[in-house]
């Protein structure tokens, strides 16, 4: 079976626990997703589906992208994902999958995929938590500056700043992911998954759901 669905982040909330504590949640609409490709080990070389969520306007959508989508019965889709899979899937193209896969006491946690918010350019305090120069007399009026990276510029090597230092640049607007969130609640008639916890992204943003690999 294919316990992945891809949804759109609702927002956050608070859930009262059976002991009577409240506990942070996010709301996620996830599915009804159509399974728009089957891969199999045999053909492709490895077992794998592939997901459409979201309608979007044909001519929002590319030819290539409505014609794909046709084949398996349905219109053009606003994000599409390829989830692999250890063995054959058991669907076939054209399937609708929705949150009752989830609905099982087999499912306990999940883990939850996201692209984070996007902060722009930022300096290295506030990408990567430096403290910053002195704010004493005798220093200079850059007191956030990251300082000096010594041998790590250009020198007599030639090489260049080596990769990974941390320096201002694009901070946020990264792929990830949220691993063993609990599943409080699995609303089938709304397409709803309540999980305990933060989701990457924004309100709105695509998500994808997945049974966690590491608990339940």
């Amino acid at each position: 079976m294919v316990r992945t669905l891809l949804g759109t982040k609702i927002g956050m909330t608070q859930v009262v626990g059976e002991r009577g504590v409240v506990e942070p949640a996010t709301i996620v609409k996830a599915g009804p997703c159509v399974v728009l490709q089957v891969k199999s080990k045999e053909k492709d070389g490895y077992d794998a589906v592939q997901l459409g969520f979201g309608e979007v306007k044909p001519h929002r959508s590319t030819m290539p992208m409505i014609g794909h989508a046709a084949v398996a019965g349905t219109g053009p889709k606003r994000a599409i994902r390829e989830v692999r899979l250890s063995e054959p899937s058991g669907v076939s193209r054209g399937d609708v999958l929705t949150v009752e896969q989830f609905g099982g006491d087999d499912v306990s946690y999940v883990d939850v995929t996201g692209v984070t918010k996007g902060k722009g350019f930022t300096g290295v305090m506030k990408r990567h938590g430096f403290g910053g120069k002195e704010a004493s007399h005798g220093v200079e009026r850059k007191h956030r500056s990251g300082g000096s990276i010594a041998g790590g510029g250009c020198g007599p090597t030639g090489r260049g700043v080596r990769k990974g230092k941390r320096m201002a640049g694009h901070s946020g607007h990264a792929r990830r992911t949220m691993l063993s969130l609990r599943l409080i609640k699995v609303d089938a008639e709304n397409d709803v998954l309540i999980v305990r916890g933060s989701v990457p992204g924004p309100n709105g943003s695509i998500v994808e759901v997945r049974q966690a690999k590491k608990k339940g």
